[in-house]
């Protein structure tokens, strides 16, 4: 959500909850129909090549077979099978929870060349507008930039806006995992800026990464920078609802039961990302230890206590945060319900000095970062709590392993 940035999109957002009642019409006559409608794209024709794949004279597992089965699966495969299945594969491979997160790195890698090479060819298609050839260029700069050595691609899919996830660490023998999620807006192209770095996600989570590592140096951490889900593009009705944060919400599911190993996983969902986080609260399983907001419109329930989760669920709002002044209801299933940041929620609400506005959370220095950075290893007894109202850190007690499964 770090395009919500300036106060007239607020008379937006209000206009937009006035119409609740147009919004459900215009969806019962068919309106919403043809957002529905799919058509092929290369991530599920990478797929269907895998369901009708053979190994050794053996069909392949069913991608959707989960995660254990999948990881039992490679495993029994030698090092240069599984390469192989990377390079006919690389998208199927490259997207599969439960496949070996280098491989999946590996894979991601060919994948992205690819993608590479179709928008190199794009850029000088005399049927795209130069509009769209300009588009094609940025999209491949953004390609090659991704193709770096030193990057660690967890995720991708080159359809529409584009869906990715990179890793900053060592995923598999990380004791902490902290997984950023962030808000509208997020695609291909805004998953790392050159101007305001830290209000993409990339930014957000190398910069998390940096501050747990200083926290903590001999705690062996890892931060997922998570843009693998459709988010809403800017101010609309889609990022009124929880139509997208619904679909993410099954995807961040997925994401953290494959985890390699049993560390402890925080959260943290900066805007719409926490309507992603509050829906899927529900579903995760009890290795995520922390649910950390920022900047949140709400998490689609009335207190902390109807996420159903075992988690610490914590909140933090800069005071020039405009999202502030958004109304903080649900009417007609527009609005995502009661402010986090409100005692009547119950979530630990953390101090979030420096940060500068709605999109400044994870700058470097900032009282947000560190927050953020003692909750990602586990060392609650040094989170700053808003007002020096200690009562965030009742009942708890931390180290750089605590929570740890």
């Amino acid at each position: 959500m770090t395009s919500f940035d300036t106060s007239p999109q607020l008379n937006v957002w209000r206009a937009l909850l006035a119409l609740a009642v147009v919004f459900v019409m215009l969806a019962t006559t068919g309106w919403t129909a043809l957002r529905h409608q799919r058509t092929s794209t290369p991530l599920q024709a990478s797929v269907t090549a895998w369901e009708h794949g053979r190994i050794n004279g053996h069909r392949l597992p069913d991608p959707d077979a989960g995660p254990a089965l999948l990881t039992r699966f490679f495993a029994t495969l030698t090092a240069a099978q599984r390469i192989d299945l990377a390079q006919r594969y690389s998208l199927a491979v490259g997207n599969m929870n439960g496949a070996p997160v280098e491989l999946r790195y590996r894979a991601n890698r060919i994948a992205i060349d690819q993608a590479r090479k179709v928008e190199r060819k794009r850029m000088h298609d005399e049927r795209l507008t130069p509009d769209g050839q300009q588009e094609a260029g940025r999209r491949m700069h953004r390609l090659e930039s991704l193709m770096l050595a030193e990057r660690k691609i967890l995720a991708f899919d080159p359809a529409g806006g584009g869906r990715v996830a990179e890793v900053f660490g060592n995923l598999d023998k990380a004791e902490r995992v902290s997984v950023v999620v962030p808000g509208v807006d997020t695609d291909l192209l805004s998953f790392q800026k050159t101007a305001r770095k830290y209000t993409a996600t990339a930014g957000m989570a190398e910069s998390l990464y940096h501050a747990e590592r200083e926290a903590s140096p001999s705690t062996r951490t890892a931060v997922i920078a998570w843009a693998d889900y459709t988010a809403p593009a800017g101010l609309g009705i889609e990022s009124a609802t929880a139509t997208r944060a619904t679909e993410g919400a099954v995807r961040l599911n997925s994401l953290v039961r494959a985890l390699p190993g049993a560390s402890a996983v925080s959260l943290f969902c900066h805007s719409y990302g926490s309507v992603v986080c509050g829906l899927a609260a529900h579903t995760l399983p009890g290795r995520v230890a922390d649910i950390a907001v920022a900047g949140s419109p709400g998490m689609r329930v009335a207190k902390a206590s109807h996420l159903r989760t075992s988690a610490h669920v914590w909140a933090m709002r800069d005071a020039d945060d405009w999202i502030e002044d958004v109304p903080y209801l649900e009417l007609g299933g527009l609005g995502h319900g009661a402010d986090p940041m409100s005692r009547a929620f119950g979530a630990r609400v953390l101090g979030a000095r420096d940060a500068k506005g709605h999109g400044g959370y994870f700058e470097p220095r900032t009282e947000s970062l560190l927050n953020f950075a003692e909750i990602g290893i586990g060392a609650y007894d040094s989170v700053h709590c808003a007002d020096d109202d200690e009562g965030c850190r009742a009942g708890l007690s931390g180290s750089a392993t605590a929570g740890r499964a």
